[in-house]
């Protein structure tokens, strides 16, 4: 199966630097908007079978034009939603919480899962949601399938998952909104990362906090 792994478009909660977590959340700045209006002509060269969503406002935005140009119902998914910010939700990303709250969830991409973001949840909880709607859309016999999610959650997926990527490629490089991840594999042979942010789409917002750098090192 081929994965496409597309932040949603930019929020105002972005443009803040705000960890924004919650359900249902923000909808799209003027700016996401266009990002979303432009995702079609960016993945036009991709034979979509499935379109996911997450439980977040956003995302169901930003998937709408391309759901319309491609006749496809998204299908709503709760295992794709952004990581919970628990306690720490709408702090700056860049305070030292913020800062915390990547680490952490670089830590569980690293194998450290059972730490956990306070008030949130731990890194066995968010990969196995993940896990799971990945698996379903494997299941369903789909060739490829576009998943609509958020800059945390898909560089912990993928960080995670794919075996050519390491903590550190992921930590290095923001996602930003509408930005594309692209993987080929299975959930029974593992994923290999074909591309990261190959498609991604233009105008382009600020990464956000979740779309941001993070050192290593700690």
């Amino acid at each position: 199966m081929r994965l496409l792994l597309v932040r949603h478009g930019e929020t105002p909660s972005n443009v803040d630097h705000l960890l924004d977590t919650a359900v249902p959340g923000p909808g799209l700045t003027p700016l996401g908007e266009a990002q979303a209006a432009a995702l079609p002509e960016a993945l036009a060269g991709e034979h979509i079978d499935a379109l996911y969503v997450s439980t977040l406002l956003r995302t169901r935005l930003t998937a709408a034009p391309l759901a319309a140009a491609r006749g496809l119902e998204a299908v709503v998914r709760d295992g794709i939603r952004e990581v919970s910010a628990g306690d720490l939700e709408m702090l700056p990303g860049e305070s030292a919480e913020g800062r915390e709250y990547m680490h952490t969830i670089f830590a569980w991409a690293a194998g450290d899962t059972t730490r956990r973001i306070p008030g949130g949840e731990n890194g066995e909880a968010a990969l196995a949601r993940y896990d799971a709607v990945v698996a379903e859309a494997a299941a369903g016999g789909a060739g490829t399938v576009v998943m609509i999610s958020h800059g945390a959650a898909i560089r912990l997926w993928t960080a995670a998952r794919a075996h050519n990527v390491d903590v550190a490629f992921a930590a290095a490089r923001p996602l930003r909104n509408t930005g594309v991840v692209a993987l080929e594999g299975t959930p029974a042979d593992g994923w290999k990362m074909i591309s990261w942010e190959g498609a991604a789409v233009e105008p382009a917002g600020h990464p956000g906090p979740t779309g941001a750098p993070i050192d290593t090192a700690r």
